[in-house]
């Protein structure tokens, strides 16, 4: 069966009695429609924050076969539940990119997954349209400030870098010229598109603190300077407040339920190897407000989401986990080890030995950060018991807690021991939260603490260009700001090539991005891409509808 399939079989409940679950009544709620709704910020209890438990659900360096960390999410806050810990599940919004692209849906899979997923992999509430139009809404001010005689900031059409968005993977909008047709239709200038995901607008969404913030946040966006090299902002434009009011309902958390019928609050989608990679402080902030425990997760492996969740998000948000669950498979391992991608549900114990060392670097990352690790083993039924139990011995003999969870095929019962190991390490753990590195200090140094400690370089290139961007941010005083680095996810380095567990290398940083809306720096390294293609082969060729209203080929 699909994971389409097994939803149908569900009988969705009222969001009401959803929402009853977390002690909260109609007027605390805006429905959409009957499985869907919106949370009020009213909701928000900061001292139950502080008493509430927060759960980071990573994972290894993922391969493109996948390793189910939404899946884990969900399955692990099922399986609290059935122990007697009321327990939510925080998770990102898809993107429509991605689900008709190659990677699919992001709600889950089988028995643990938040429904109604065709609503949630699709339009959902319309969050995305409109972190969509209020991007580009500042897109159009900007050239229509720069086409202006009578308003105009004198903006040098050079140096602007904020470009379009749009919630779709399409290639050939990466690099387009815009103001062709004339002296009425614009100044002729290079742009392009990224991804709605990509959006600093996402990233300001899920870092704002409420409504008020989400403005200041969006005026401190950096457009680029006037001829006289003075910077400019969206403040500057005076364009904050519209861009606010179209935000005005994306801001607030969706509340949706899981197959067994518990809360799940999904909000924000960035994604991890170019953005901070979780879902926003007010949903995190909502979960624990109305729940004993708060299950969220930080996208792609240990070394982008969590290191971004922990020293961007934590930091700005004062929030401090009590517990990582490290997603790990079978394939993954064997994948790093070097197994071909083809055969990765053959048993192969050499292959599997050969690239524990992946997981070895992960668990030793999360330790960094003061955090007790507890791998769960997402199995897959093409898992030899073998195998498993390498990853046992491996764990038993380094002295770290290990859990093997088939949430895929059972659901809660399936993440049982999972959850227990969860309870025991929040319950008895005497660990602290502590940030890799402190704000303060200088960029270069934040760099070089996360390149050296969490991803195991041993030099940093810089290019001329980001020689340049480094004198641009302490120009412009914003050398204070936390690091979001950009990276491929699919190594340790910043080479995809270098699978398992490289060391001593070289990361070159190419340039480095301003986001001081949003409130970090972004240092690009190897080639990274803000507006994906899609396939020969599309998602998208296997999804349909029928007269009924009936979807067929999501996943």
């Amino acid at each position: 069966m699909t994971d389409l399939d097994i939803a149908k079989e569900i009988e969705l409940k009222h969001i009401s009695s959803i929402a009853k679950k977390l002690g909260l009544d109609a007027n605390s709620i805006e429905m959409y429609g009957k499985y869907k709704a919106k949370l009020q910020h009213s909701v928000i209890d900061l001292n139950k924050v502080k008493q509430s438990n927060l759960i980071l659900v990573t994972a290894i360096s993922p391969t493109p076969a996948g390793e189910g960390k939404t899946t884990m999410s969900i399955g692990l806050s099922e399986g609290l539940n059935q122990l007697g810990k009321q327990t939510t599940v925080v998770l990102r919004e898809p993107s429509l990119g991605p689900v008709f692209g190659i990677k699919g849906g992001a709600t889950g899979g089988g028995y643990s997954q938040v429904l109604p997923m065709e609503d949630i992999n699709l339009h959902f509430t319309g969050d995305f349209s409109a972190i969509e139009k209020a991007h580009n809404l500042l897109a159009a001010i900007i050239d229509n400030n720069i086409q202006s005689k009578t308003n105009s900031l004198g903006i040098d059409a050079r140096t602007v870098t904020w470009k379009r968005v749009m919630d779709m993977n399409d290639r050939s909008l990466r690099h387009v010229v815009v103001g062709l047709g004339g002296t009425t239709s614009g100044v002729p200038r290079e742009t392009g598109f990224d991804i709605t995901a990509a959006s600093e607008i996402m990233a300001i969404l899920c870092l704002a603190n409420d409504l008020e913030d989400l403005k200041k946040r969006l005026g401190n966006i950096f457009i680029g300077y006037t001829f006289d090299k003075t910077p400019v902002y969206a403040k500057d434009l005076k364009v904050e407040g519209a861009m606010a009011a179209l935000l005005k309902d994306a801001i607030k958390p969706n509340l949706v339920q899981t197959i067994e019928g518990n809360p799940a609050i999904i909000h924000g989608g960035p994604f991890a190897n170019i953005a901070q990679g979780t879902n926003s402080v007010i949903a995190t902030r909502m979960g624990m407000s109305l729940s004993d425990y708060t299950v969220t997760e930080a996208g792609f492996g240990a070394d982008l989401g969590a290191e971004k969740f922990l020293d961007i998000k934590c930091q700005s948000a004062g929030l401090s986990p009590k517990a990582v669950v490290l997603t790990t498979t079978i394939r993954a391992l064997k994948y790093h080890g070097g197994a071909d991608l083809k055969k990765l549900t053959v048993e192969n114990i050499d292959a599997l030995e050969k690239g524990l060392p992946n997981l070895e670097k992960h668990i030793e990352n999360i330790k960094l950060f003061g955090i007790e690790p507890v791998i769960a083993i997402n199995r897959f039924i093409t898992d030899a018991d073998a195998e498993i139990e390498i990853i046992k011995a491996y764990a038993k003999k380094n002295n770290v807690r290990v859990a093997l969870a088939e949430v895929w095929a059972k659901g809660g019962k399936g993440a049982l021991d999972l959850a227990q190991q969860v309870i025991e390490i929040v319950e008895s753990s005497d660990s602290e939260f502590t940030p890799l590195y402190n704000w303060d200090m200088d960029v270069k140094s934040k760099i070089e603490a996360v390149a050296t400690k969490i991803y195991g370089a041993k030099y940093i290139d810089y290019s001329a260009k980001a020689k340049r961007n480094l004198k641009t941010i302490e120009s412009l005083g914003l050398d204070n700001l936390p690091i979001c680095v950009a990276k491929t996810q699919k190594s340790l380095s910043d080479n995809a090539k270098l699978l398992g567990r490289p060391r001593d290398f070289t990361i070159t940083v190419r340039e480095i991005e301003i986001a001081a809306g949003a409130g970090f720096l972004i240092p690009i390294t190897g080639d990274m891409m803000r507006m994906p293609g899609l396939p020969a082969h599309p998602a998208s060729e296997n999804i349909s509808i029928d007269n009924d209203g009936n979807i067929s080929g999501l996943f």
